[in-house]
This record gives structure tokens, C-alpha cells and sequence, in this order.
């Protein structure tokens, strides 16, 4: 692929896997008209911010939660709604951070995260009609009357995803994220004794601590709300992510911007300053309609000459995708010569790829060169979702691998996607164990390649029955929900989500593994496994 090619609209060239056929399509080039001229969701400082700490998740210095829903819908754009996931990621990375000691990077899987691919463009009904396979809420509707593509449900989904980004800035800049009250994030909502106690026992020895702080007066004082400084124990990053499986939306909110200050460089290149991995362009010579340097792409620096300060910074300029901080590009579109990859080569932002099965150890070295070729920190994060039966068959050669390229990346588990199954009643259901079962097994193996496991990437949610209670849409767990429950509270339309407790089961999991870790090296003892963790909560 020649980086000098590369610009929003270059994969249009490509063949485009999981492609939605419109009927109209002059309301399309209106909607994307209008997408294009709407604000960016997203900043560049803030794209920038995530890539900084995501090469400190490489490094194995922080953990990533990545989390969410499976596919998001517009009549769940609820602050309940909203409340409750946000509050769910909240308690599984403070249970994470008490129990491994390490920062938390947390990339919620909403304000975008609409589209939903499909085996087949199509389905046959009970009744013989053949329609249009659902694609999410922001391609078609759910109901059998309303399958008809329409490009106006793109505007729809930025409008919601504008609105649920607003309210979580709203929620996480005014005290909502607070260590002072981490109750009010899970207590109402968990009905296990178990996880009540647990989560109890955390937040009384951070109420201590934070005690301790203010009494040798190293606290904060005034709460926010009664006029307070945020501070340190107040804030939060969040970052929004979503797969960018829709072209024409990604492109249309692809926006070219000067990189922040502080990541412009005074090295030239032919007169043009230089940042490493970034999308470069001087706008005096370049018109925007020009093919753009791709973002994976580092020149090198022409020192016999440096420009003035002033007219270097001038001259820095990066392709962001303004949609959301992080995207990834998901199982059924990573095809190498497809119009994905080539998209997505090009864009600043931090990006992911799922990893499964089918994929070859030659192809994973080809696509992680193609999509980061200057071999940048915290750039591209490999999601393996490969399933309980299969991870030893596949990760250990694409650890290999990827270890022999030289290319560094991010590694994180997604035992979701390879572990769903069908429930005597016909739901689609997912084991807790199997999924413990693929994040044991992911450690394990990466320990034994001398790799480190990054994060995970679950789909789970915090939404409530009108009653106050957890969904039931995966088996077991502490409160050792049963095919006999699952339609109980069974109100996904995509796949099936580890609810609030199952979701604090395995945050308890995971801590209590990093715990053990943490300690037996301090004590230059062997590590404990994740098993070893699993039994102590049973």
C-alpha cells in the first residue's frame, strides 16, 4: 500500500466488506453533506491524551478496560440508562486498580457503537417474507416493517451519540466519578451478598484512606458541588469508542486539524515539520482535495535545515477521526486489500483489530505492518476473541508472530464473542465460566510466551428492569442465573451482556489474580493463577 495515496475517501477504490446498499442515493450525499459540516464529537488534545496512555498500557505501566454495550439502540439513550453503565465501568476499574495497583484506562464501548454486522443481507420471516437483515439502529429498524435502509438514520445516530457524549461529560465533570461516594455507582443495583461485601470492604478501606489524607491535609476540602475544586479524587478520563464499520459516517467526520501544541515539532522534512506518526501536510502547497500522507507513516528528517519555529508549527496538520477517540476495525472487515484497512491506516487516532480464529499468523505480521508502520506506542491493540475451546490452538503462534515482526502492540482478551451459544429456549446466551475460562487461558498463555495481557474487552451492561433489577442474558455467575431465568429480563436486541453482578464477578476475578501476582513477586514468589483467584471467591 503506498502511504502517498492515502486520504478519507481512498478506501472508496477498495472492495467494501459488510456494505449497505441504499436505494436513494442522493439522500445519502445530502446526509453526508451535512455530517461533514456538523461539529466534530471528539478533540484532537483528547485523541492525543488516549494515545499517551494507551503506550502505557503497552508497556505494561497501566490496564485497559474496554467495555459496553454490544450494539447500542436510539430508545436506550436514556440517563438511566447512561447513569448505569457509566457507573459500572466506574466500579469494575476501581475493583481493578485496588486489587492491581495500576491506573485504568477506561474506552466505553457508546455514544456511536450503532452498527451491527451481519452474515447475510438478508432474512427469512416466519410468515415466508424475506427482508433485510437488521443492521443497528443507525441502517434500518428492528421491526420487519422498517428494514428498508435509510441514510437519515446517520444523522440520527450523531445526534444520539452528541447527546449521551454530553451527558457523560456532564456526569464526570461534576462529581459524578468521585472516590467519595463509590457507593452510589453499584450498591442500589447488586443483589449478590457477596459482591455487596466485597465491594463494601473496598470502599470503607478508600474511605479510610482518603480520611487519612485530609487529616494530615492532603485531602480536598469543599465538596464541587457547594463550589469546590474537581481535584484529583473527583476526575476521571473516559474515552468513547465504537467499530467503524460504516464508512460513509466515519469519512464524513474525518476532519483535518493541526495536531495540539505540545506535539509539534520543529525537525523538518523538506521543509515541513516532523511528528512522528502523523499525517502530515503543508497547507500552503497542498489543497485539501489532495492525497494526505498516511498517519502510520514517519519521513525521515531532513536536518540540513530547520525553518523558523513559527512557520514550522504552521505547517503540522493530522487526519483525526472526530467520531470517537478509539475505533476498531471488527473480524468480518479486517480483509487487507479491503476498503477497512485502508481507511483506518490513514486516521490518527488509536485503533484496534479483532483477532479470531481465521485469522493466519502471515496475514496478522501483513496487517499490523500495514496498520502500524513506524511501530508507535500505544498505536494498535490486537483484540483477541477467540473462544475457551480454541485460544490455545491459535494465540500462542500469533503471539509469535507479532513478537517476530518487531511491531509493538497492545494486547487485550475478548471472551465474549467466540463463546455465545444457543439456550434450549432459543435466546443466545454466554457462559460466565467459559468466559473466565478464555481470560484464565489468555493469561496463562501470554505469561508462558513471555507476553503481557494489556485488558480485557467485555460487553456488559448496567441497565435495570423497572423493578431494579440486573438483565438476564448470560448464565451463571454469583447469583447462578439459569436457562429457566434468561427470559426474565432478557432485553438485548444484539448479543448477550454479563450483567451488573456478573460484571463485578469478574472484576473481582481479575483484581484478586493482579493482587496475588502483585504480592508474590514482591515476596519473589511464584505468581498465583487466575484459577487459584477463582477459588478463593467460591
Amino acid at each position: 500500500m503506498d502511504s502517498e495515496s492515502w486520504n478519507p475517501s481512498s478506501w472508496r477504490s477498495k472492495k467494501i466488506a459488510q456494505a449497505v446498499e441504499y436505494s436513494d442515493q442522493d439522500h445519502l450525499d445530502k446526509v453526508r453533506t451535512k455530517l461533514k459540516a456538523l461539529p466534530p464529537l471528539v478533540t484532537p488534545s483528547e485523541i492525543e491524551r488516549l494515545r499517551s496512555q494507551l503506550a502505557s498500557v503497552q508497556l505494561g505501566q497501566a490496564f485497559l478496560l474496554h467495555a459496553g454495550d454490544c450494539a447500542e439502540s436510539f430508545d436506550a439513550c436514556t440517563h438511566e440508562n447512561i447513569s448505569n453503565k457509566i457507573g459500572l465501568i466506574l466500579s469494575f476499574s476501581l475493583i481493578l486498580i485496588w486489587g492491581a495497583r495500576l491506573p485504568v484506562v477506561r474506552i466505553g464501548r457508546i455514544a456511536g457503537q450503532f452498527a451491527k454486522p451481519r452474515s447475510s443481507k438478508t432474512e427469512k420471516l416466519a410468515d415466508g417474507r424475506e427482508v433485510f437483515s437488521f443492521r443497528g439502529d443507525n441502517v434500518n429498524g428492528l421491526s420487519p416493517e422498517d428494514r428498508t435502509p435509510d441514510p437519515q438514520r446517520m444523522l440520527s445516530a450523531y445526534f444520539y451519540s452528541t447527546t449521551t457524549l454530553n451527558y457523560i461529560r456532564g456526569l464526570l465533570t461534576s462529581g459524578f466519578a468521585s472516590l467519595n461516594h463509590p457507593r452510589d455507582w453499584s450498591l442500589a443495583h447488586v443483589r449478590s451478598p457477596a459482591l455487596r461485601e466485597d465491594f463494601e470492604r473496598i470502599t470503607e478501606g478508600l474511605a479510610d484512606a482518603l480520611d487519612f489524607s485530609r487529616t494530615i491535609g492532603a485531602g480536598e476540602g469543599i465538596a464541587f458541588e457547594q463550589g469546590g475544586p474537581k481535584g484529583v479524587h473527583g476526575e476521571v478520563d473516559f474515552y468513547t469508542s465504537h467499530e467503524g464499520l460504516m464508512l460513509d459516517y466515519e469519512e464524513a467526520l474525518t476532519r483535518l486539524f493541526p495536531l495540539p501544541p505540545a506535539l509539534r515539532s520543529p525537525a523538518s522534512f523538506n521543509g515541513t515539520p516532523v511528528v512522528p506518526g502523523t499525517p502530515l501536510r503543508n497547507r500552503q502547497t497542498d489543497p485539501l482535495t489532495t492525497a494526505s500522507r498516511s498517519s502510520s507513516r514517519r519521513p525521515v528528517q531532513n536536518t540540513s535545515s530547520t525553518p523558523l519555529l513559527a512557520e514550522a508549527l504552521d505547517n503540522v496538520w493530522g487526519q483525526y477521526n472526530t467520531s470517537a477517540h478509539f475505533l476498531w476495525i471488527g473480524d468480518r472487515t479486517r480483509q487487507l486489500d479491503g476498503a477497512h484497512v485502508e481507511y483506518f491506516r490513514g486516521i490518527r487516532n488509536p485503533i484496534g483489530v479483532k483477532v479470531g480464529p481465521s485469522m493466519e499468523a502471515e496475514e496478522l505480521i501483513r496487517l499490523i505492518q500495514v496498520l502500524n508502520p513506524d511501530r508507535e506506542p500505544g498505536r494498535l491493540t490486537l483484540i483477541t476473541r477467540y473462544g475457551a475451546e480454541k485460544i490455545g490452538k491459535f494465540l500462542p503462534s500469533h503471539i509469535k508472530a507479532v513478537q517476530e515482526s518487531g511491531v509493538p502492540v497492545i494486547w487485550i482478551c475478548d471472551p465474549m464473542h467466540g463463546n455465545t451459544l444457543t439456550s434450549t429456549s432459543g435466546l443466545k446466551t454466554r457462559n460466565f465460566n467459559t468466559i473466565v475460562s478464555e481470560v484464565t487461558s489468555c493469561l496463562r498463555i501470554h505469561t508462558e510466551c513471555g507476553s503481557v495481557l494489556n485488558g480485557v474487552s467485555l460487553e456488559f451492561t448496567g441497565e435495570m428492569s423497572d423493578d431494579g433489577f440486573s438483565v438476564t442474558e448470560c448464565l451463571g455467575g454469583s447469583m447462578e442465573l439459569t436457562e429457566e431465568q434468561l427470559g426474565l429480563r432478557y432485553q438485548s436486541f444484539c448479543d448477550p451482556r454479563l450483567n451488573f453482578e456478573q460484571s463485578l464477578d469478574l472484576a473481582f476475578l481479575l483484581s484478586n489474580h493482579y493482587k496475588k501476582e502483585r504480592k508474590g513477586i514482591q515476596k519473589r514468589e511464584k505468581p498465583v493463577t487466575m484459577e487459584g483467584a477463582f477459588a478463593d471467591r467460591r
